[in-house]
C-alpha cells in the first residue's frame, strides 16, 4: 500500500490565459478503486496526462508508483491479438493471459484471431486483461464502457470489482456503484475525494447543494434587510446631526453635545448594520461554487397525423458482400422481394449475403420510447439505417413508414464531424442562435464556441449531435447510443428533458439507469 500526492498542482496550455488546474492537492490510496467524475471538458483526460508526465505542469506529483493508461494504442490492429497483448506484456505467460480473459467470461479463442475482427467488448476485455497484469503499476482506465453492450458492461464491473488500484473514468452510473468504492471529482472550482459509490456521492452532494441554495436565498434576504437598516439609520443620523445648528425652541438653545452623542450613536449603529451585511455578503460569495447548474432544455417535436409511425413484421436484415450499390434494394414499405437469400431462421441461404438480424416486429405508435437491446453486432444500428435508409441493409418481410414522417437522428458516430459551429448550423439548417443556446445549457463554456468541433473532446462532439436533433423539428426522435462519452449531468438532464416532453423515440443505449428511466418498452433483438 502506498499514497498518491497530489500538491499545488497548477497546469495551463500554452496560449491559454486560463489555469486548467489552479493549487490542486489531494491525497489517494494506490489500493484505491476510485471513480472519476466531471462534466464534459473539465479536463478529466488532461490530469491522467499530468500524471502520466505528459505535459509540464508546476506543483508535485509523487508516486512511488507507474501509471499505465487504458485503452492501449493498437497500431498495427490486423495483427493477430496474442502478438499485440506480447508487445505490451512481453513477460507475461500464457496461462496469465487465459486466466484474466477467464475473469472477464471471454473465450482465450479470441487471442489466435487477428484484433482487428474482434468486436468492441472482445478489445476492451484483452487490453483490460493486459492492463491488469502490469505489475507495480496504478491504473488510469478512460471511458471503457463506451460501446459495450449491457452484458458486457456487468462482466467489465464484476472483473474491476474484484482489483484494487485504479482510477475510472466513466459516466454510468449503475457500472460505478457496482466496481468503485472511492470518488475523485472535478468539480466547478476544486477537486475533491471521497469515500464511497456514486450514488452515496451523490446523494451527499445533493444535500449539500439543497444546503448551500437555502442558505444563499437566506443570505440575499438579509442582506437586503441589512441593506435598508443601515440606509435608514445613516438617514436617522444624519437628520438628528443637522438639530445642532436648529433654531431656538421656546428661547432654549439646542443641546449640541447631546444630539452629537445620538448622531454619533446611529452612525455606529449604521457601521454595524454595515459590517453585518459584509460578512453576510462574504459567506454568500463562498456557497454554490460546486453547484451543477442543470438548465432545462426544450425539445421540437412535432405530432404526426397518424397513431402508427412505423411498423415492422418479420424483418430481416443482412448486407451484400459486394457493393450495395450493385445489388438493388428491397423495396421500402412493402415486403422485400429478396426473400430467397434468406431462409426461414433468417439466416443467408447464401455466401452473399450476411445477416445481422431476423425475424424482428414491433410497432412505433406516439409517444412510445422503445429502446433496442441486444449484443454488440445484433444488428440495432442496422435497424437504425434501415427505418433512416441511410447505408440501409438489405431486408426481408414487411417495413412501413407514414408518409411525410420528419426523422431526427442522432448517430453512434463523430468522426465525420469537422469545420466549426457556424457552418454546422447552417449546413444542417438550424437557427444558430437556438443552436449555441442550446449547447450553453448542456455545459459549452463560451470559449468552446471558437473552436474547431474536431478539437472537441468526444463527450462534447456528441453534444453537438444532440443540440442538432433537439433543435431540429421532428415526429420522432432515433437515437444510436446517444449517451457515449456524455457526462453524468448531461445525462440526467436530458432524461427530464425526456420524461418532461415524452416524444416518439426509437433509440439504442446501454446506460441502465438511463433504460429504466426513458424506455415504455424494451424490444429485444
Amino acid at each position: 500500500m502506498a499514497r498518491i500526492g497530489v500538491n499545488n498542482l497548477t497546469f495551463y496550455y500554452e496560449g491559454s490565459f486560463d489555469n486548467i488546474f489552479e493549487n490542486v492537492s489531494f491525497q489517494i490510496d494506490t489500493s484505491w478503486k476510485l471513480g472519476f467524475i466531471g462534466r464534459n471538458g473539465r479536463s478529466k483526460t488532461t490530469f491522467l496526462n499530468l500524471l502520466l508526465g505528459r505535459y509540464d505542469y508546476g506543483g508535485t506529483i509523487n508516486a512511488s508508483v507507474d501509471f499505465e493508461y487504458f485503452p492501449y494504442p493498437v497500431n498495427h490492429p490486423e495483427d493477430m491479438t496474442l502478438s499485440i497483448v506480447e508487445e505490451i506484456l512481453p513477460n507475461a505467460e500464457n496461462w496469465q493471459i487465459f486466466r484474466e480473459l477467464n475473469l472477464l467470461d471471454t473465450d482465450p479463442e479470441i487471442l489466435y484471431r487477428p484484433f482487428s475482427t474482434l468486436s468492441n467488448g472482445e478489445r476492451t476485455k484483452v487490453l483490460l486483461a493486459a492492463l491488469f497484469l502490469k505489475e507495480n503499476a496504478f491504473l488510469l482506465i478512460d471511458e471503457p464502457t463506451n460501446h459495450l453492450d449491457i452484458n458486457s458492461r456487468e462482466q467489465v464491473a464484476q472483473y474491476l470489482n474484484s482489483k484494487k488500484g485504479f482510477i475510472l473514468v466513466s459516466h454510468d452510473r449503475v457500472f460505478l456503484d457496482r466496481c468503485i468504492d472511492h470518488v475523485l471529482s472535478i468539480n466547478r472550482a476544486d477537486i475533491e475525494v471521497r469515500k464511497g459509490s456514486f450514488s452515496s456521492w451523490y446523494a451527499d452532494k445533493e444535500a449539500t447543494d439543497k444546503m448551500e441554495l437555502a442558505r444563499n436565498e437566506h443570505l440575499k434576504q438579509d442582506i437586503r434587510r441589512l441593506e435598508a437598516s443601515a440606509r435608514q439609520s445613516s438617514r436617522w443620523s444624519d437628520k438628528i446631526e443637522s438639530t445642532k445648528t436648529g433654531t431656538r425652541v421656546a428661547g432654549l438653545r439646542p443641546d449640541r453635545g447631546h444630539i452629537g452623542h445620538q448622531a454619533a450613536k446611529m452612525m455606529k449603529r449604521a457601521k454595524s448594520i454595515q459590517n453585518r451585511q459584509e460578512n453576510a455578503i462574504h459567506e454568500k460569495e463562498k456557497l454554490l461554487k460546486n453547484v451543477e447548474t442543470m438548465d432545462d432544455l426544450k425539445l421540437n417535436q412535432i405530432k404526426y397525423h397518424s397513431q402508427v409511425l412505423i411498423s415492422l413484421k418479420d424483418v430481416s436484415a443482412g448486407y451484400a458482400s459486394a457493393s450495395i450499390n450493385e445489388i438493388p434494394q428491397a423495396p421500402r414499405h412493402t415486403v422485400s422481394l429478396q426473400e430467397d437469400c434468406f431462409s426461414d431462421t433468417g439466416k443467408s441461404k447464401t455466401n452473399d449475403i450476411r445477416t445481422v438480424c431476423s425475424n424482428i416486429s414491433f410497432e412505433i405508435r406516439q409517444s412510445d420510447r422503445i429502446c433496442l437491446t441486444g449484443k454488440n453486432g445484433c444488428g440495432k444500428s442496422s435497424l437504425l439505417k434501415l427505418i433512416l435508409n441511410e447505408n440501409a441493409p438489405l431486408y426481408t418481410g414487411s417495413l412501413h413508414i407514414g408518409s411525410g414522417l420528419k426523422i431526427s437522428y442522432v448517430s453512434q458516430e463523430t468522426s465525420h464531424l469537422k469545420g466549426d459551429l457556424s457552418n454546422f448550423a447552417i449546413q444542417h439548417g438550424l437557427d444558430e442562435t437556438v443552436f449555441r443556446s442550446v449547447l450553453r445549457k448542456l455545459g459549452f463554456e463560451r470559449v468552446q464556441f471558437e473552436k474547431q468541433i474536431d478539437e472537441y473532446s468526444e463527450g462534447q462532439k456528441k453534444k453537438v449531435l444532440l443540440a442538432k436533433s433537439l433543435c431540429e423539428p421532428a415526429h420522432l426522435f432515433l437515437w444510436d447510443e446517444p449517451l457515449n462519452f456524455i457526462d453524468i449531468f448531461s445525462r440526467m438532464q436530458i432524461e427530464e428533458l425526456l420524461l418532461e416532453y415524452q416524444p416518439t423515440m426509437l433509440f439504442v443505449e446501454h446506460d441502465l439507469a438511463f433504460q429504466k428511466k426513458i424506455a415504455t418498452k424494451i424490444v429485444p433483438i
